[in-house]
């Protein structure tokens, strides 16, 4: 839906290879999210963390998503799943929201296969990025 590439930061891609390394003796079924997320980080371009654009979803940081279906809104920060708890607002970069903005720029659209068909969410705004906030490596 959106023409630009991904953007990753070094700092984000080096954790999450950490975290893909460390599943590989996990049965297939449980690393099939973790599979998806490794094809994406091969789809964009990976820049320093002090040289990403403010407006870009990196791990931590804290967004404001609109559910086009429903029109709903929510705010979610991105996290390491060890980190991750739905009640308080901390999204896994696994599930499949997660996986669906890293990377991904403030206004951006976008949208994933669910089983009941597609889904679209628009990414409203970056409340809080660490890179942004001078904080390189939470």
């Amino acid at each position: 839906m959106n023409e630009r590439p991904l953007t990753f930061t070094d700092y984000d891609v080096e954790r999450i290879e950490d975290l893909l390394e460390g599943a590989r003796h996990l049965p297939a079924r449980k690393r099939e999210g973790l599979e998806a997320l490794a094809e994406e980080l091969g789809k964009g371009r990976i820049v320093a963390s002090r040289q990403v654009a403010r407006d870009i979803v990196t791990l931590n940081s804290r967004v404001r998503l609109r559910d086009l279906d429903s029109d709903r809104l929510m705010e979610v920060t991105l996290v390491l799943p060890g980190s991750a708890d739905l009640a308080q607002g901390r999204m896994s970069v696994t599930s499949p929201i997660g996986m669906a903005i890293l990377g991904f720029a403030q206004g951006d659209v976008v949208e994933w296969q669910v089983q009941s068909g597609m889904k679209k969410i628009r990414i409203e705004e970056i409340l809080y990025q660490p890179e942004a906030a001078g904080h390189y490596h939470l």
